[in-house]
């Protein structure tokens, strides 16, 4: 970009309605006569325009549209009281695709289960209806992403914060679990495990990460990632593991893992209880299912180096609309993902909130002309010619 180029607005934002985000919604004044510009002017300069009123309901007008059309074009739905207090059940089901790829050898492990109360017994204290699904990429071995596996919900339901506070209960459980496999004499401990969990009662919907698989929540075609990649060079977990005394060489972690965040790898941690870079702590998020959410992707990072979570969303929407069918969806994602040359293990579940596939989404006309002016045009030809 040249030294020195003006990129500031070429129009005014009357009354704080929109921020730099949505610097795309050019101004509907552009449009405005030169009768009606001039009568601007007088506004500015303290003389009342000829009809102010009926200026002032046109501006209104303008700026209610624009204001919708906005909401339109990202998704936004303003939903009433009734919304809020609605009795939407998720139902759940699921579908899961594991496969090697071109790696000599399978460490990811996953979870499925699409009724907690059947598989726990009719004695657990979990509330109805719930689900509980994982997905563990394991590295140096698969002993670690086995264990957890195994083990990590029954730490969940056995925590004495269970189920009064489940997001303690959860964060204990990955931590009880990672000092549970360094006790365990028959394993190796040196190979370890990203952990990622999707814990669900009735409407609410908690996600625990350690590590760089992802969740992302297909809302009416949009992705909504529930889950951020523990990777050494992001700005939190560098901060972290510098603080606690490591160093991150090329993108790993004391220049032999590729994640901030995982379980097991014991070779990598001081004794147990005392902060090291490399955390098994998890980092939640929790969110309210609406009628909106159609559905649940997780996948190992296998799948999201080579695809970016609104295509793995459209590419799932598409086909659960085509045959409704959660197993088919993973399978076609994991296809796709080795077309693209992905060069890890594969493991992709999706779960849909529904019996029904997503509906056809039907795309209203915007009711606001968009227009740029010529030196508008210009300045934005000159910072691609830049670039």
């Amino acid at each position: 970009m040249a030294a020195g180029m003006d990129l500031s607005p070429a129009f005014t934002i009357l009354e704080g309605g929109y921020n730099s985000k949505d610097n795309n919604k050019v101004s509907a004044m552009e449009n405005q006569s030169p009768e009606s510009l001039d009568k601007l002017k007088q506004t500015t300069s303290g003389k009342p325009p000829r009809h102010l009123s009926v200026m002032r309901q046109s501006m209104s007008s303008m700026r209610m549209l624009a204001a919708a059309d906005l909401a339109t074009d990202v998704g936004v739905i303003n939903k009433s009281s009734s919304d809020e207090k609605s009795d939407f059940l998720p139902v759940f089901r699921s579908g899961s695709c594991a496969e090697e790829g071109p790696k000599r050898y399978m460490e990811d492990e996953h979870v499925c289960i699409d009724n907690l109360v059947d598989h726990l017994g009719e004695t657990a204290d979990v509330p109805s209806p719930g689900a509980f699904y994982g997905v563990f990429d394991g590295h140096g071995g698969t002993d670690a992403a086995l264990f957890v596996k195994n083990n990590i919900l029954r730490f969940i339901v056995e925590d004495s914060q269970f189920p009064i506070c489940v997001e303690k209960a959860i964060k204990s459980a990955f931590l009880k679990a990672d000092y549970a496999f360094a006790d365990d004499s028959t394993l190796d401990i040196s190979s370890g495990t990203t952990a990622l969990t999707a814990l669900i009662f009735r409407r609410t919907l908690i996600i625990a990460n350690a590590g760089d698989c992802r969740a992302v929540l297909g809302r009416r075609g949009r992705a909504i990632e529930m889950s951020k990649d523990h990777k050494p060079n992001c700005t939190s977990e560098r901060l972290r593991i510098e603080k606690l005394g490591g160093v991150i060489y090329d993108g790993y972690l004391n220049g032999q893992l590729s994640v901030a965040r995982a379980l097991g790898d014991w070779h990598m941690k001081g004794p147990k209880g005392s902060a090291c870079p490399l955390s098994a702590e998890p980092e939640l998020q929790e969110t309210n299912l609406t009628e909106e959410d159609e559905f649940l992707i997780m996948g190992c990072d296998g799948l999201w180096d080579v695809m970016s979570s609104q295509c793995a969303v459209t590419i799932c929407r598409k086909e659960l609309m085509h045959h409704n069918d959660p197993e088919r969806c993973s399978r076609e994602l994991v296809r796709e993902a080795l077309k693209r040359n992905s060069c890890d293990n594969l493991t992709v579940i999706v779960v849909c909130f529904s019996q029904d596939p997503p509906p056809r989404i039907e795309i209203p006309q915007s009711r606001v002309r968009r227009s740029i002016s010529a030196e508008g045009l210009n300045l934005l030809k000159g910072v691609l010619d830049c670039n």
